[in-house]
């Protein structure tokens, strides 16, 4: 990660954003490129990469997923965890938290039956980061990936991520061999809110 969005950067922006609007945080709706991606998948072993306040990590668990969430904010991961406990005990027994940087953390070979990797921000090498999380991806699994643009591509103008190095669909299919991944989506998408810019959206289908 550039210094600018390193793990110093994002512990205090938690802690800033969770002490003036912690309530809020907690009731933030999952991702809607994901629940339109994963809503028709039957639950089974996933890894939410970069969960941050967790809203995906526990929209999957209630949905029957066991489900591995990884960032490298204690605070955030502090506040998903307390807020999956307010939920229940049904959806928090299926919840590990973990501490760890997506920058080197690198998944359990072959063992999950969806990898999400939503809005991270990349250190080094964006194919890098997605070969690293592919692995992680079981025969007849799904990698889904979102990545803020920050270019608007229809227009050439810069959107809020102006700056960032996030997931783009020309690196994560060149980082992905066709001969063991199925595209089944990879295209650049308005993000939900009008106005708030385009997302990079990739789901792929490892092939078994």
């Amino acid at each position: 990660m550039t210094a600018a969005f390193d793990r110093g950067f994002w512990e205090e922006r938690w802690s800033q954003a969770l002490r003036a609007h912690g309530d809020a945080v907690a009731k933030r709706p999952p991702n809607t490129h994901l629940t339109e991606a994963a809503g028709n998948l039957g639950p089974g072993i996933a890894l939410d990469a970069g969960c941050g306040h967790g809203s995906d990590t526990l929209w999957l668990a209630a949905r029957g997923w066991q489900v591995t969430a990884v960032d490298f904010s204690a605070t955030a991961l502090a506040h998903a965890r307390s807020t999956a406990a307010t939920i229940g005990a049904d959806v928090a027994e299926r919840i590990d938290w973990v501490e760890g940087d997506l920058a080197t953390w690198t998944p359990q070979p072959g063992h999950y039956d969806l990898v999400a990797c939503l809005y991270v921000h990349v250190a080094g090498s964006v194919e890098e980061m997605v070969e690293r999380m592919a692995t992680g991806v079981a025969p007849g699994g799904t990698l889904f990936l979102v990545g803020h643009r920050p270019i608007d591509p229809a227009t050439g103008a810069a959107t809020p991520a102006a700056g960032q190095v996030q997931v783009s669909v020309d690196e994560a299919v060149a980082a992905l061999d066709p001969a063991r991944w199925e595209f089944v989506v990879a295209e650049d998408r308005p993000r939900a809110t009008a106005g708030t810019g385009v997302d990079a959206v990739i789901c792929a289908r490892r092939l078994s």
